[in-house]
Formats: structure tokens, sequence, C-alpha cells
């Protein structure tokens, strides 16, 4: 196998524990709730937490790829993945739940952000857009089998099973990574030259940090989707086996739509029209929830949502050098974690406060709308800094 195909076919299966952890809460969120007694505010929070870190975190991860290599610093991070998801599973106390929630957050941090630098550095001259697409995919799917498996499992042998199933994961993909993948030549380069060229311009950070509020938004509005739509869909009468089933069907069918939108975008080569259809879709389908039976409004996001993904995850490497790309990619992913780690629990404490159990989806709605206003702004100041570096 061809070397950078082999590099995504790791890395791809690695970010699939990643998807697996980050749901293996939400999917045990009804049980958590009966035995811990915890709102729905709660709930978001720790949702939430496995995000937070990155805040904090992604751009100083961004550069310890650079300063101890890539491949280092991720297998370090599936570490992390594994000794949060086992601290959490066999916590006695809400506290530790906590603990063991933000310790698997931080090595999610490391993976996010150097992964996508490391697809970046194998497909950055070919094939971005469906590398991207294949890549991102990965998420998802962790999400689907954790949706369709760890519900029954929780109800079968308690929240905890869940969250150290999650931990197990992490540990096969920290094998796989440690004696398959190959390091890119750009991972020794960068470490030898991090001093003297990985310093990233303003401009470069200014203008990755909107695909980056893009990036946020669609995956605050998608977190918000996969952690409340069972609620709601247990409200209409569905066990949470079921809702699981049905939401992770949407999950599967977003699957799909993801390497479809990837395929498209590099063949068709229509970015912009393919995003903007995409994302009002989306809106509008979340618009309808309760207007009509919220099954087929789900399975129509799933749709959606997946198109524009490849084109969001390629806009990075249209705007910064090969030497600022661990740095720029970790500003990129600061605003997925701010959305990730900050939109469910504001959903959470809507849903609270309004009523119902559609509320959070509305908010949702309003989040994918913002989207469109950015992608302008994105596309303007992309324009300008091209023709600033024609005129230089």
């Amino acid at each position: 196998m061809d070397r950078r195909w082999l590099a995504l076919a790791v890395l791809t299966t690695a970010r699939v524990s990643m998807g697996f952890q980050f749901q293996s809460l939400a999917s045990a969120a009804p049980i958590l709730v009966r035995d811990l007694g915890l709102g729905f505010a709660d709930v978001g929070f720790l949702v939430g937490l496995y995000m937070l870190p990155g805040i904090l975190l992604a751009v100083p991860g961004g550069w310890l790829g650079e300063r101890f290599g890539d491949r280092r610093v991720v297998v370090v991070g599936l570490g992390l993945m594994v000794a949060g998801g086992l601290l959490a599973g066999l916590a006695p106390s809400y506290p530790l739940l906590v603990a063991g929630r933000a310790l698997s957050g931080i090595g999610g941090v490391l993976l996010n952000v150097l992964m996508s630098k490391m697809i970046t550095d194998w497909f950055v001259e070919h094939e971005l857009v469906l590398a991207m697409a294949i890549f991102a995919n990965a998420f998802p799917i962790g999400v689907g089998l954790a949706l369709m498996s760890l519900g029954s499992l929780a109800e079968r042998a308690g929240w905890a099973a869940s969250l150290e199933a999650s931990a197990a994961v992490a540990g096969a993909a920290l094998l796989l990574v440690a004696l398959v993948y190959r390091p890119h030549p750009n991972d020794g380069k960068a470490r030898a030259t991090v001093a003297r060229e990985a310093r990233i311009s303003r401009r470069e950070a200014a203008v990755v940090s909107l695909p980056g509020a893009i990036w946020g938004l669609t995956n605050g509005a998608y977190s918000i989707l996969v952690s409340f739509a069972p609620i709601l869909l247990m409200a209409g009468g569905r066990e949470i086996g079921a809702a699981g089933r049905i939401v992770g069907g949407f999950t599967w069918l977003l699957v799909v739509t993801v390497q479809l939108g990837g395929l498209i975008a590099q063949r068709w080569g229509r970015r912009d029209l393919l995003m903007v259809g995409s994302i009002a879709g989306w809106c509008v389908a979340l618009l309808l929830v309760q207007a009509v039976n919220p099954v087929v409004p789900l399975l129509a996001c799933g749709v959606f949502m997946g198109l524009p993904v490849g084109v969001i995850m390629a806009m990075p490497a249209s705007v910064l050098r090969p030497a600022s790309r661990g740095v720029g990619m970790g500003i990129f992913y600061v605003f997925l974690y701010i959305g990730h780690a900050g939109l469910p629990p504001i959903a959470g404490a809507i849903q609270d406060w309004v009523g119902g159990t559609a509320a959070s989806l509305y908010f949702a709605a309003a989040l994918v709308f913002t989207v469109l206003p950015v992608f302008a702004l994105f596309r303007w100041a992309q324009h300008r800094a091209v023709a600033a570096v024609a005129r230089a």
C-alpha cells in the first residue's frame, strides 16, 4: 500500500477511538441521570468537558508535535485517553468522573490537532479534500458505533462499563499507531526548524481563525444533536436502546454523506455552492424536528451536515505555510473545542429553562445558520491574503 494511504488508514482508525470515547458518556447519560441524579445541564457539561482542555491546549499541542515529533505526541495522547477512560469508569464519585473525562479530553486534543496536521502533510499536494473527508469520517463512525452499542451495554452492565469500553478501544488504537504508522518527512523537519521557521504570522492566525469558527459552530451543533436527540426521541415513547439506534442510523448516514461530499468537492469543484446549500439544508432540518415525525428531519440532518466536512477541513491548508501548519492547526482546533465544550452546556441550560424536548435543537439551528456569514467573511479574507502575496 502507498505510504500516504497507509498513513491515512492508520490515523483514521485511531480517530475512530476518539469519537467512540466522546460518545460513551452521552450514550450512558440516561443511566447517569437515574443513578447519580444529574440534570440536563450536568450532562451537557460532562459531554462538553471532553473538549474543554482543547481551548487551552490546542495551540501548545501543535507546538509539542513540532518539538517532539507528531507520532510520539499522538501515542502519548492515546495513552491519556486510556487512563482517563479507566478512571471515569472506576469513579466512585462525580468529581472523579469529571477528572477522568478531562484527562481523556487532554489526550483527545493531541490527537485532533496533530493527526489533522499529519494528514495535511501527506496529502496537501494531491487529494486533500478527499483525504480530509475520509479522516473526518472517523469521528462520526466512532460516535455511531457507540450509539449502537453502549446504550444497551449501560442498561445491562451499568454506566461504568460504557466508559471502560472506550478505554479499551483507545488502547487498541495506541498499539496501531505505535507499531504501524511511519512519520512523514516533515515530522523531523519541523523539529529541526521549529525555532527559526515555525512562527505563524498574524495574518495567517487571523485568517485561519475563520474556518476554525466554522468548524467550532458545526461541531458544537453536532454535539448538541447527538446528545439531546435521544432525549427528544425517548420523550416520544421510545426506549433508550431504540433512541440510540435511531440517532446511530443518522450518524451512519452522516458517514456516507461526508465521503460523498469529499468526492463531489474533489471532482466537481464547486465547493462554495456545496457548502452554502448543505448548511442551509441542515438548518431547515433542525427547525422541523417537532413539526413532523422527528426521525425524518434527523435523517435529513445526517445528509446535509456531512457534505461540506471535507471542504471545511481543507480550508486551513489554503492559508498556512508548511512551517506554520502545526500551530495553525492548533488555532483552527481551538474554535472546535470552544464549540464542543461551551455549546452543549448552553443548550442543556436552555432546555432546562424553556422546558420541552426540542429547545436545544432549535439553538443548534441558530448556530448552524451563523456559519453562512462567517464563511462569506473567510472567502473575502482569503482573497485579500492571496492578493497581498501576489503584490509582495
